[in-house]
This record gives C-alpha cells, sequence and structure tokens, in this order.
C-alpha cells in the first residue's frame, strides 16, 4: 500500500502550487500558438461553410431560369371554375376556347324493389353474376348466409372487385339492395343474371328486356362538351386530347351556356421565380459584404477580409450580373430593361409593375434575358457550379483547414501528454529537495542541541 505523501512538510514550502505555477508557465506559449491557430481555423472553415451555403441558395434559384424550357409553363384559366377548370402543359398553345358542358359523365345507379322483413329477412341462395361494361363479378350465395345483408357482403368481398359497390336503404316498403357501378360512362351499364340455388336471386336480374326489378337512381351517361364548336364525348369527367396539352375537368352541365377557357403564358410562375431569384442574389450579397467586412470604430473584421477567394467570387457575381446579354435585340437586353436595378449597397431592387409589362409586352424577350446561351441565369449558373464542384478551390480549402483542425487538436493532446510528464518531473525533484531541507533541518537541530549541552558542561559551577 502506497504511502502518504504531504508535499512541503519537511522545508514548508507550497510545492503543489509552486509546480502547477512552473507548469502553466511552460505550457502557456505553446498552448496560446495552437488555442490562436484553432480559433482561426475553426472561424476560416465557418466562413468558408457560410460562402458555400450562400452560392447553393443563390444557384438553386438560378436553376428554374437558366434554360428556355423553364419559360414555356402555361396556365389555363376557366370563366367558371363551378362547370369546369382546367391544366396545361407546355405543348399547350395559348388562344381561347369556347366551352359548353352539355352533360358530365356519371356512373350506373340502381336501387332494387323492396325486400318485406329488412336486411336480415333469406331472399335465396345460387350466384348473381353482375356485369359492368366490359367487366363482371360472379358472387355465390350459400344457402346458409342467403339474407339481403349476407348478399350486399358478399358483392363488396369479391376479391379484385373494382366495379361495384353494394349497400342498404331501408324505406316503408322493406329494404332495398342499391348498386352503384365504380366506373363512369353510358358503356358502363349494370346486367345481372342469376343462376343456381333455390330460384329466389332471380328478383334481382336486370337487363334491357327485364327492367322491373330495379328503379334507375341515375342513368350511365358519357360526359358531352362542345369546345370551339366541335363535340367531344368522354366516358369520365375528365377530357384530354380535345385541346393539344390541355386536361379539362367537367364539374357541372350547363347547356346552353358557353364558357371561356384561357390558355396563357403562365407570367405569375415566372414573376415568383424572378423574385425568388432577386431574394438569394440579395442574400448571397449579404453573405459576401459581412466575410469581407471592416468596421472602423471597433477594428472589427469580417472573417475572410482580403481574402482573394472571396474577392474572385465576389467580382465574378458581380460582372456576370450586370453585363448587357449579347445577341438580343429589341427593348429588353438587361435586367434593369424589366425593372431589376441595383442599389448602392450592391443588391437588387424588383420593380414589379415594370417586369408585368414586360412580361405582357414580350414574354420570349424576357426569357432570354435569363436562359438564352449568353442569358443571366445561364452565364451566372455557369460561374457558381465550378465554385462547388468537388476539385474547387472552396472544396480545397475546405479539406486542407478540416484537417489542420484534426492536426491542432493531436497538438493539444500531445501537449497535454508532455505536460503531465513535466509536472510529474517537477514534484519529483521538489519532493527530493523537500526531503534533503527536512533532513538538514533535523541536522541543525540536533547540533544545536549538542553545542547547546556543551555549553552548559563547560559552564563554571555556582558553587565553586
Amino acid at each position: 500500500m502506497a504511502g502518504l505523501s504531504s508535499p512541503g512538510i519537511g522545508s514548508g514550502l507550497d510545492i503543489n502550487g509552486l509546480v502547477e505555477k512552473l507548469v502553466a508557465a511552460e505550457r502557456a506559449p505553446a498552448q496560446n500558438q495552437i488555442t490562436r491557430q484553432q480559433t482561426s481555423t475553426v472561424t476560416t472553415i465557418s466562413a468558408l461553410g457560410t460562402l458555400k451555403g450562400a452560392l447553393s441558395g443563390f444557384q438553386a434559384a438560378l436553376d428554374p431560369l437558366s434554360k428556355l424550357d423553364s419559360f414555356s409553363s402555361r396556365s389555363a384559366t376557366s370563366s367558371d371554375p363551378d362547370v369546369f377548370t382546367a391544366t396545361a402543359t407546355s405543348a399547350a398553345a395559348a388562344g381561347s376556347y369556347d366551352i359548353e358542358v352539355v352533360d358530365v359523365a356519371s356512373a350506373h345507379q340502381i336501387s332494387s324493389t323492396g325486400v318485406v322483413g329488412g336486411s336480415s329477412a333469406h331472399v335465396g341462395s345460387g350466384t348473381l353474376t353482375i356485369n359492368v361494361g366490359q367487366g363482371n363479378i360472379q358472387v355465390a350465395v350459400p344457402a346458409s348466409a342467403n339474407t339481403l345483408a349476407d348478399i350486399r357482403d358478399a358483392i363488396n368481398s369479391v376479391p379484385g372487385n373494382n366495379i361495384v359497390r353494394a349497400t342498404i336503404v331501408n324505406a316503408n316498403d322493406g329494404a332495398h339492395l342499391v348498386l352503384t357501378s365504380q366506373l363512369t360512362g353510358a358503356t358502363n351499364r349494370f346486367s345481372i343474371t342469376a343462376d343456381g340455388g333455390d330460384g329466389g336471386l332471380e328478383r334481382f336480374e336486370y337487363n334491357p328486356g327485364l327492367l322491373t326489378n330495379y328503379r334507375e337512381l341515375r342513368p350511365a351517361a358519357d360526359s358531352v362538351v362542345n369546345i370551339g364548336g366541335y363535340v367531344h364525348n368522354s366516358t369520365s369527367r375528365t377530357i384530354d386530347g380535345a385541346i393539344d396539352g390541355v386536361s379539362i375537368t367537367l364539374l357541372d352541365k350547363d347547356v346552353g351556356e358557353t364558357k371561356t377557357l384561357t390558355i396563357a403564358n403562365d407570367t405569375s410562375a415566372v414573376t415568383s421565380r424572378i423574385s425568388d431569384f432577386v431574394k438569394q442574389f440579395n442574400s448571397l450579397a449579404g453573405t459576401l459584404g459581412q466575410l469581407g467586412s471592416y468596421e472602423p470604430a471597433t477594428k472589427k473584421a469580417g472573417p475572410l477580409l482580403g481574402d482573394s477567394l472571396l474577392r474572385s467570387v465576389e467580382s465574378d457575381v458581380r460582372t456576370k450580373l450586370t453585363d448587357r446579354v449579347s445577341g438580343l435585340t429589341g427593348n429588353y437586353q438587361s435586367l434593369a430593361s424589366i425593372g431589376i436595378t441595383t442599389n448602392k449597397d450592391g443588391t437588387l431592387v424588383l420593380d414589379s409593375a415594370k417586369l408585368k409589362a414586360a412580361l405582357a409586352n414580350d414574354y420570349d424577350g424576357v426569357a432570354k434575358i435569363f436562359a438564352s446561351e449568353n442569358g443571366v441565369a445561364a452565364r451566372m449558373k455557369a460561374t457558381i457550379e465550378p465554385r462547388l464542384a468537388d476539385g474547387s478551390e472552396l472544396a480545397v480549402r475546405s479539406k486542407r483547414l478540416n484537417a489542420q483542425s484534426v492536426d491542432l487538436q493531436k497538438q493539444m493532446s500531445d501537449l497535454d501528454t508532455k505536460m503531465a510528464g513535466v509536472q510529474q518531473r517537477l514534484l519529483k525533484q521538489f519532493n527530493s529537495l523537500d526531503t534533503l531541507l527536512a533532513q538538514m533541518q533535523s541536522t541543525s537541530n540536533y547540533l544545536t542541541q549538542q553545542l547547546s549541552s556543551i555549553a552548559q558542561i563547560s559552564k563554571p559551577s555556582s558553587n565553586s
């Protein structure tokens, strides 16, 4: 078992405190240097990350403006959205169309005659074959489960049944089996036959020659729409192909009333993209300014003040932004011509009214300012993409600084190990000194005691 240690007892020195101060004094120069390097490295890594994020955000705003196809989106506007709505792709030609909705596709729905006794009444066994257009299902009704409710459940539980749903409606004259087709269109009418069993299912047969077993609640009908003077039929409520690139969804019929469908350039979507372009550029400009700033009053500098990479990025962005787009003719050849100008602080400001007028006057001309071969978005994207590539200066510097940060952490760990050794060495030396001083003190005390005794022996006696 190790003995107790109390450094300084023999000499009276505060050995632990003294050693701590000596170790701290020896550690300080190296630690301060490493700490300064760590702070600088971490600050620069963070600044480069901020720069990369700002460039990425601006690049995202450039993507939808850098290709002419991005400006080919179309809007489809109905004069009466309660009657029909529409969507349009870039294949649709701008124009106006007269629309009359004569009929809207519906699914066949029929209701059986009343079954006295309600849904729990036994009605018969056998097999029901239900046809809807080209589809059919066969429903087995055993004698052990032949109530009206059993028949409803058997219809709905047929595997793969996607053509008919069955429900029961109770009335004064009994329970009614209601069948609703899941397919719209005039060709998707019901036809029902009964086979086998006890013959009780014959009351549910239905065909053009036998309509008395059911009452028609809703006919099977096609959509009928008059588009620009031409009739178009559809088995569904969606009209595709009548107008290239346009899909019309019918909601209600309005016979004899003509509505208007307008296909136009989607200026709303383009305006939103241009607004986002301005917003993201201003965010980038603000980031560049902060990273390279200097405040004389506080003498506080941005983390990349004077950095060649920052200066290069800022110079490229400014130049590619303000240069006139070569190859264009007419009134619109630059951002300023469509209402995007530069403030004194380098940020952009958008005149929405001027942009709206430009889109109305020359939609394609505005598109070319951004997305032509030498357009603003195209050339700025070509400038920024290499800056964000894996082998770019930004990526290489970030990688090098991260490696440097790891190395500095190791240097700090090595310094901790070294100074622990120094502390142990100094403690050993001072403890040896403490022991030596204690021995010398003991010897001094002994000699003093002996000399005192000698002095007493040699002193004359008072009785002599």
